[in-house]
């Protein structure tokens, strides 16, 4: 099961990554955007997701993704349960595709993903 420990050393591992806290919650940053925060439970997280990816999203494993209703609507955002994670590599993948969205092209330039 992931953590919120899991989450910030992964979330901390990416290029360029800083951690902020912000509503009283951590939040984690590339160029000054933010690509995850930890929910004030600890037992969850959101990340960056295209508005028009989330519904498929939410109904193929709605025990894994989420909104927050009325706080998540018009953003693209989306809450994943970190239990319901299937280990490190879901989530280190996860965490990547959301600091993809977020982190300035110069950056992503300076640190290729792995295999492109």
């Amino acid at each position: 099961m992931a953590t919120a420990d899991d989450v910030r050393r992964i979330a901390l591992s990416l290029p360029e990554a800083t951690e902020k806290l912000a509503w009283g919650m951590p939040t984690f940053r590339v160029g000054g955007k933010i690509f995850a925060s930890l929910g004030d439970d600890d037992a969850s997280m959101g990340v960056r997701c295209p508005k028009e990816d989330r519904a498929e999203l939410i109904a193929a494993e709605p025990g894994k993704f989420f909104l927050r209703e009325g706080h998540d609507d018009n953003f693209a955002w989306l809450r994943v349960r970190l239990a319901a994670l299937d280990g490190e590599e879901e989530l280190s993948a996860i965490l990547a595709d959301s600091w993809r969205q977020i982190a300035p092209r110069k950056i992503q330039d300076a640190h290729p993903a792995p295999g492109g």
